[in-house]
């Protein structure tokens, strides 16, 4: 029978040949990308640390009742892992600027929005990761810019994320609940991107996002609400869905820096405030 081998020694190979080293896995996560498209309420379930700066020009449908016009939205959005699953996330604020195509202009400062989200699945094997979180907009916001009404916004979400190799599916769903329903409308939000890893320089994705009127609010008489920067508190909107379709990529330039651009286009009638969308941002994780 052959000896032992000694502590410290390299055991010898037995008759299936000399023992091999397991390789290491690598985390599917490192691969998952930030949403582009709806930044305020398509919330990443993965937990880190992010600083994400970003650049929106939205335009108006002409159908609604300005007339048509422009919104530029210039942000900074900042998520702070306090540990492994739990996150501190701060997704609203910004300067907004309004051009109305009948000649009006109105700018100023939008409402704050920040909460918790905690990861409460993290399967690494199986690829799939889901997180609940609760934020609060405080409307602190600039009136001439339709911010700042209401007595403050909850929204209660879960996210999730599966991943297939480099393929990955990302979903959101989530209750936008105002304190003063009467000065806001209560909204059901959900989102739903695909997105495929060709590359780090690549990454393609296509999104769609979605809101559904449960409850309107008794503020202006109109029949669509504001999508994500925006709750009228419009009283003919109770049941109203509306829906944009985008598509866009995410480019690593740097191992923690990602380059984002995307489109948005209005689908379903009517569009209210919203005809198309461009958005541009950086994922700047730390």
């Amino acid at each position: 029978m052959p000896a032992l081998a000694s502590a410290g020694t390299t055991a010898a190979p037995s008759s299936k040949g000399p023992l091999m080293p397991v390789a290491a896995t690598s985390d599917w996560l490192e691969n998952t990308i930030s949403p582009v498209t709806n930044p305020i309420f398509f919330e990443d379930p993965v937990i880190r640390n992010e600083i994400r700066p970003l650049f929106m020009y939205h335009r108006i449908d002409d159908g609604f009742i300005t007339g048509g016009g422009d919104v530029c939205v210039y942000a900074l959005q900042l998520r702070v892992a306090l540990t492994d699953r739990l996150a501190l996330i701060a997704m609203k604020d910004g300067y907004i600027d309004i051009n109305l195509d009948n000649g009006a202009n109105f700018d100023g400062w939008g409402d704050v929005a920040l909460g918790l989200k905690y990861s409460l699945i993290d399967d690494r094997a199986n690829q799939f990761i889901l997180t609940p979180g609760l934020t609060f907009e405080i409307p602190m916001g600039t009136r001439e810019v339709l911010q700042g009404n209401g007595s403050g916004e909850w929204n209660a979400f879960i996210s999730a994320e599966k991943g297939f190799g480099d393929f990955h599916l990302q979903g959101n769903v989530g209750l936008r609940l105002p304190n003063d329903m009467s000065k806001e409308s209560t909204i059901l939000h959900y989102s739903l991107m695909a997105d495929y890893h060709v590359s780090d320089y690549f990454i393609p994705f296509i999104t769609a996002n979605a809101t559904t009127v449960l409850d309107a609010g008794d503020a202006l008489p109109l029949d669509s609400e504001g999508y994500d920067l925006i709750n009228f508190g419009s009283s003919k909107s109770s049941g109203q869905t509306q829906v944009a379709l985008g598509a866009g990529f995410r480019s690593r330039l740097m191992k923690n820096l990602d380059l984002g651009f995307a489109y948005e286009k209005a689908v379903v009638n009517p569009n209210g405030l919203f005809d198309d969308r461009f958005t541009v941002d950086l994922s700047i994780r730390f």
